[in-house]
């Protein structure tokens, strides 16, 4: 079994607690997503001043940019309760029936992965998010009875990490939704020195600079990086926390400069040594770092496509220019980010033939 991925690794009990207590309670706290804050908080603010629970609100974008988050903030700055399920928890109508029987009038609902709920939970939904009431079927054939259940007034706060997967009868039933972007450096560093302050750690701004430029744009992975930076720093009874100590400590959890962890670079490594840079299949490419197809493509990938350092074509995977000079190989002339890579034929516009895999290989 593969080593855990310091970057992208299921969290321990004791890391989600450090994590929820690193969590910011309010919009004023809340560092980022500058748009999005504004736009919400002028939707909070209007629902307070009418007397009324707000508009159902969706959040989407990739994992760990403050989703559940911003969900906390949204029952908090309302002043009520939050109820917390997700759309795996769902698998039938009842369930949703159930937790929405139990809420109380202006309560907060959330419900994260919201698009992997169940079809007939979802239609359910429908009615309850639009006007406030459900139908319970009793029975079963002919003699089944639907019984109208009213609910109180209450806000749904859904986030979802694939918001394509979202019917657009669920989509177009939130009042406010919000898409997170990835964090730049500069505001990742206001996150860590919140969060550096309250851990009572020293680090100075180089420091902070270190730990968040190798922190994928994402807030997530900016704490969890600076709470390992504290325990090498414990142990090397290094009292305050600067680049130097900061990039030692990172390399030896195997996270580089450009926050590349070990699986990331196994996946380059393997696309240029043992495949000339591609194109590949991806399961070809998976057998080749002796991971699942499943884990190269949603850890793995997303992170170096955004980087630029791996391309997909209908052929399969390649490596791109950046990633040879990232781990120190000489850039063969043909390289797609050097040279344009003729993977079409210039006159006709066809595929070129030869060994093709596509996409989903």
């Amino acid at each position: 079994m593969a080593e855990p991925s310091l970057v992208a690794a299921g969290e321990e009990p004791e890391e989600r607690a450090i994590e929820a207590a690193l969590r910011p309670k309010n919009l004023d706290d809340f560092v980022g997503q500058h748009r999005v804050r504004k736009q919400l908080s002028l939707v909070l603010k209007a629902s307070r001043m009418r007397g009324r629970s707000a508009d159902h609100v969706l959040f989407s974008g990739p994992p760990g940019l403050g989703k559940t988050t911003l969900a906390m903030i949204v029952a908090a700055e309302m002043n009520a309760p939050l109820r917390i399920s997700s759309g795996p928890a769902i698998q039938h109508a009842g369930d949703l029936a159930a937790i929405l029987s139990s809420l109380s009038e202006g309560e907060v609902l959330f419900l994260d992965e919201i698009h992997r709920m169940s079809r007939p939970a979802e239609e359910m939904l429908y009615m309850a998010m639009e006007d406030f009431r459900v139908d319970i079927v009793v029975g079963k054939g002919a003699g089944a009875t639907a019984i109208p259940l009213e609910l109180p007034p209450f806000t749904l706060v859904g986030a979802t990490t694939r918001a394509g997967l979202l019917p657009g009868p669920l989509r177009d039933r939130f009042g406010f939704t919000g898409h997170l972007e990835f964090y730049s450096v500069p505001e990742l560093e206001l996150v860590l020195r919140r969060s550096a302050g309250l851990l009572d750690l020293k680090v100075n701004s180089a420091g902070f600079s270190e730990i968040a430029g190798r922190s994928r744009g994402t807030p997530r992975i900016a704490n969890r990086l600076l709470r390992r930076v504290r325990d090498w720093a414990l142990v090397h009874g290094v009292d305050q926390i600067d680049a130097r100590s900061a990039s030692a400590a990172l390399e030896m959890y195997e996270v580089d400069k450009k926050g590349l962890d070990r699986l990331d670079r196994s996946v380059l490594e393997a696309l240029i040594t043992k495949f000339g840079g591609g194109p590949v299949g991806l399961s070809t490419l998976a057998i080749a770092v002796g991971e699942e197809t499943e884990t190269v493509e949603t850890v793995a990938e997303p992170f170096l496509v955004r980087e630029g350092l791996l391309g997909r074509t209908p052929r399969g995977r390649i490596a791109m220019a950046p990633a040879w000079t990232h781990l120190g190989y000489a850039i063969p002339a043909g390289v797609f980010g050097q040279e344009q890579l003729d993977l079409f034929d210039r006159e006709t516009g066809a595929e070129v033939p030869g060994d093709w895999a596509p996409e989903s290989q």
